[in-house]
């Protein structure tokens, strides 16, 4: 998304960024052997470049997208690699920078020669760093939920295979909002592209369907206490609309609920204002009641399927989507299943389109097989549910949850179809020159 890390982690993060600082992270094994002209199909391990947010505002994600990363790779390494390949991550960090961002997708392309480049989440790190990858002709997969890939703002070589983007989520809980805790919204939004993206695409949803929108609250991505925004919401607001990222979500939270106390309009957020951080938390006893949505519902319960349970083992989380080595350390659930379904994404791509070594038509055969995927099944490879993909968008449409909190815990209320999120693309990479 244009995230950014979530505060409540601390010092839990240093130690993991401690211990995973090493260049490669995943080679791991090769695991079962392979017929041999499998494993002629390229020479010697294939590379992948990951470009993470390891410091910044978007470091609590990035710890959280690393772990995944390798836990995917671990598996599909245990399974024989890509084309009989053993998978390796070269891994460097952006700060959660964009112009650092366009250096690290020059560094992993042209000094660590890696093959194609995945993980980016912050938009204005994806829109930073795209053009780069486009120059260089190296296919780019985001994990970052902006409407910029879908858009068409960016370039052929840009994808977003593994998760949906905000226009889509909008779409799908849109109606569901209006219909169920009111048509007279207000929204709190990050000023930057990711919150505009919700600004606008609520916005037009609302209106279409007969809601109105009272009024609009960006808030600064620095800004790191927000008491004096929430005056600004007039008091016919029947719903409030909020999404927040970055280390001041807590304060955000709890802010939000001293102003409003049992005044309160119905409320519903984001879980982006809320990953990473503990819904037990002191101070937000007010969310109770409250509904957000997900895009992978952070608890498990009777009702999870074996494959999700398998991906959260994988992982390492508990039933409350934190570590099962540190309950404080709760995880980016709704965010980071994206990189282990665009891992599993390129595997699929690189094995049907023959891909070798880095180069015009190896990268042209990779980029035509990846725009003519039109849907992932649901399971192992794809636990947050089944996808439709759209190759001239490069976009990825999967179901939406909204969930509520009851007694400390998202309980799941509603999941929308695939269908719901779909909208008319409006444009087409496939035109565009390899």
């Amino acid at each position: 998304m244009s995230h950014d890390g979530h505060g409540a982690v601390g010092l839990s993060r240093r130690r993991f960024l401690t211990a995973g600082a090493a260049v490669a992270l995943g080679a791991g094994l090769p695991g079962p052997r392979v017929p041999r002209a499998d494993a002629q199909a390229g020479s010697g391990p294939l590379r992948l470049g990951f470009q993470v947010h390891r410091t910044g505002i978007g470091a609590v994600y990035g710890r959280w997208y690393e772990r995944t990363t390798t836990a995917a790779v671990k598996l599909i390494n245990e399974k024989g690699g890509i084309a009989g390949r053993p998978v390796e991550i070269v891994a460097e960090d952006d700060g959660t920078d964009p112009k650092r961002g366009a250096e690290v997708v020059e560094k992993l392309a042209t000094q660590h020669r890696v093959d194609l480049i995945f993980g980016t989440l912050f938009s204005h790190v994806v829109i930073g760093s795209a053009p780069r990858a486009g120059q260089l002709k190296i296919p780019y997969l985001v994990v970052s939920e902006g409407y910029h890939v879908a858009s068409g703002r960016l370039n052929r070589y840009v994808f977003q295979p593994g998760i949906t983007d905000v226009r889509a989520q909008v779409t799908a809980v849109a109606p569901w909002i209006l219909k169920n805790l009111g048509k007279k919204a207000t929204l709190i939004f990050p000023d930057y592209a990711f919150g505009h993206d919700h600004r606008d695409f609520f916005s037009r949803v609302a209106t279409a369907q007969g809601g109105t929108i009272r009024a609009l609250v960006p808030i600064p991505p620095t800004e790191t206490s927000f008491t004096k925004y929430f005056p600004r919401v007039p008091a016919d607001t029947e719903v409030l609309y909020h999404v927040m990222v970055g280390p001041g979500v807590l304060t955000f939270v709890k802010e939000m609920g001293e102003h409003f106390a049992a005044r309160r309009p119905q409320i519903f957020g984001f879980v982006d204002s809320l990953e990473g951080v503990d819904l037990a938390s002191p101070g937000l006893d007010f969310l109770e009641g409250t509904y957000f949505w997900e895009a992978f519902p952070r608890y498990a319960g009777p009702g999870t399927p074996p494959h999700v349970r398998t991906y959260r083992e994988r992982v390492g989380v508990n039933d409350a989507g934190a570590s099962v080595n540190d309950p404080k350390d709760v995880s980016t659930f709704s965010h980071m299943f994206g990189c282990w379904e665009t891992l599993h994404v390129i595997k699929q791509a690189v094995e049907k389109s023959g891909y070798k070594k880095p180069g015009p038509a190896d990268y042209k055969a990779l980029i035509e097989t990846l725009e003519g995927f039109q849907s992932f099944a649901e399971g192992i490879e794809h636990p947050q549910g089944p996808k439709r993909f759209v190759g001239r968008l490069h976009q990825v449409f999967g179901q939406q949850v909204i969930s509520r909190v009851q007694k400390r815990r998202l309980e799941v209320v509603h999941r929308t179809a695939v269908e719901d999120s779909m909208y008319p693309p409006e444009a087409d990479y496939t035109k565009q020159p390899l």
